[in-house]
């Protein structure tokens, strides 16, 4: 896998990942990427300056700012991990479980509200979804190196396990309880519906509730990136 863009490469580079090579453009000299080359020599990473038209060519998303670093795929968790994490924190479980998002640009910024937050992970589905690609990572400026993914058949049969787990599972939907006035602390995963069909019929029903956004112009509906860090901000200032 290619992971592009500054911000990126770097949090992978902390984090400890397994990285093959990165490739540097020649004739970059900022604070910013001296502190990169500093970082892969410590860790022993290696590194070649090549030509910008060599990274243009390799490039996936066309942003890479300069840096492209080659890694495995994307390594999943599964919820067990997940709730397993919160566990090892001291903290009730805080999940963000994702029904249909297929744009990367979504996935990518929703994974950057969840560091942001400190939710303890994201389940997505193995079908009919977005899978983290190149395109999440460099959206996420580096936030998938730190965000459990968990990637799952039927998220519906996860909503199930994490019920029986005494995770109590709210979808954020037009219609509901009005979010701010909602009791959103304790064990809790939010539900966030596709950017076209939103929420699914059966995933509402066995939800235990539905929360909305309140909104005060014209058009009735938020980007689910944007939706997403709304809710979450606000899961997190109930947590105090």
């Amino acid at each position: 896998m290619k992971v592009e863009g500054r911000n990126a490469v770097r949090e992978l580079v902390l984090n400890g990942t397994t990285i093959d090579r990165v490739l540097i453009q020649n004739n970059l000299h900022d604070a910013v990427i001296t502190d990169l080359i500093d970082l892969c020599k410590s860790r022993k990473i290696r590194f070649q300056f090549v030509a910008a038209n060599i990274l243009n060519n390799e490039s996936v998303t066309k942003h890479h700012q300069g840096v492209i670093a080659y890694t495995s795929e994307f390594k999943y968790s599964a919820t067990e991990d997940i709730l397993e994490y919160a566990k090892e924190k001291g903290e009730d479980p805080f999940i963000l479980i994702l029904d249909g998002i297929e744009d990367p640009h979504n996935l990518g910024s929703i994974l950057r509200n969840c560091d942001c937050m400190g939710v303890h992970g994201v389940i997505i589905e193995k079908t009919r979804a977005c899978q983290v690609n190149e395109t999440v990572i460099k959206t996420s400026a580096g936030a998938t190196s730190y965000v459990k993914v968990a990637r799952v058949a039927n998220i519906n049969n996860e909503i199930e396990k994490l019920k029986k787990q005494n995770v109590w599972v709210y979808a954020c939907e037009l219609g509901g309880e009005n979010l701010t006035k909602a009791n959103l602390t304790g064990p809790i995963a939010i539900v966030i519906g596709s950017e076209g069909r939103g929420t699914g019929k059966l995933t509402l029903k066995i939800c235990d509730g539905t929360v909305t956004i309140p909104q005060y112009g014209k058009i009735n509906s938020l980007n689910a990136s944007v939706a997403t860090g709304v809710i979450l901000y606000e899961v997190r200032r109930q947590r105090g």
